[in-house]
């Protein structure tokens, strides 16, 4: 049964694909930050979040979009999961695969969707509060989703032994946008839904994200704790992919997130507006996108500049691809490509886990 609880918005909600080892962690040092205003004193805290230490970190993070009608499947059971958590090589050996999963959505269009968007550039109508909990259903499921992740894993462990920590779950939190229609100036900026009984305008929404007026939303099903046995809620990550229309708010959430020992996790573009602050802003961890596989067009120097970006920020790399990798595919050497990340040394000097997108849309 899921617990939706009104108290602080927007805050609550290595190479290639080879097997990966269950590996020791490093554990991130927490950002300074002491608002008076975010340390709410009436924040009901889970157990998990009352005596966890510190922010918990992965070695092996790969991203599973869904929530859309417009996927094919639809749905993530433990059939089509199980892939993601256990490796089988040639030899018929098994190996934990992936220890870090961040369940996120861009749209839900589609039979039966909502023809809505969960961040910014699709063209769409904005999502609306309605949008968000049903997003949120569709992940802290018993059967599919987050369900089915932990039923997974506890079936890997019959066969590779208990892992060292629990497999960890990011789930995305939407970009909060200004206009109902951004496309239009003269949108609706109160179309979002309301919160205790005020209704949010999002041009004024760092205002309203003080908890002292009691305008914020942070949900996490009690489910979490009270069916899932072989996973934890670990962070959180910012759907935005570049900070201009949300660098005011990201300080408060980040804040926030961490004073509940959540991660606060990024993945800006090549060249978004403040992927090289993203310190600045608050996040924990940020990984930066080359955009290169996806598109032809885009010259192999890209991924030389990008590491060298990620490298002068501290930021650590995306790994991009989807089934156009495969040799029948044609696109395999693009994927071979991504060899320089290993070449710079930025799987070593970097203590943060990789992320693995398996991409279902182009830039």
């Amino acid at each position: 049964m899921k617990r939706i609880l009104f108290i602080l918005f927007l805050c609550c909600i290595g190479s290639g694909l080879a097997a990966c080892q269950d590996e020791d962690h490093t554990v991130p040092t927490l950002p300074s930050g002491n608002d008076p205003e975010i340390n709410d004193p009436v924040v009901e805290f889970y157990d998990w979040e009352k005596n966890r230490t510190e922010l918990l970190t992965s070695t092996d993070m790969v991203l599973l979009y869904g929530g859309g009608h417009h996927r094919t499947p639809y749905t993530w059971d433990k059939e089509r999961v199980s892939s993601y958590i256990r490796y089988v090589d040639t030899d018929n050996q098994s190996h934990w695969l992936f220890d870090s999963f961040l369940f996120l959505e861009i749209m839900d269009t589609g039979t039966g969707g909502a023809n809505k968007m969960f961040a910014k550039g699709y063209n769409l109508e904005s999502a609306n509060q309605a949008d968000w909990t049903k997003l949120i259903d569709y992940y802290f499921q018993s059967e599919t989703g987050i369900g089915a992740l932990d039923a997974s894993v506890k079936e890997a462990s019959a066969i590779l032994g208990t892992p060292r920590q629990k497999r960890q779950i990011v789930i995305s939190i939407p970009e909060p946008i200004v206009y109902q229609h951004p496309e239009q100036a003269s949108s609706s900026t109160k179309y979002w839904g309301k919160l205790i009984t005020r209704r949010l305008t999002f041009p004024t929404l760092p205002t309203e994200l003080k908890p002292a007026n009691g305008i914020s939303i942070r949900y996490v099903p009690s489910s979490m704790k009270k069916n899932y046995q072989h996973v934890e809620l670990a962070g959180f990550y910012w759907l935005a992919e570049k900070a201009t229309d949300t660098r005011d708010i990201l300080n408060a959430v980040a804040i926030y997130l961490n004073k509940l020992k959540y991660s606060f996790n990024w993945i800006p573009y090549y060249g978004a507006d403040g992927y090289n602050q993203w310190k600045s802003l608050g996040f924990n961890y940020a990984y930066f996108q080359p955009n290169y596989f996806f598109n032809e067009s885009v010259p192999d120097s890209r991924l030389e500049d990008a590491c060298q970006k990620a490298l002068t920020y501290d930021m650590h790399m995306e790994l991009e691809f989807d089934d156009n990798a495969l040799n029948s595919r044609g696109k395999a050497y693009r994927l071979k490509n991504y060899e320089c990340i290993q070449k710079h040394g930025i799987w070593e000097k970097n203590a943060l886990p990789i992320i693995r997108e398996v991409h279902p849309y182009l830039h």
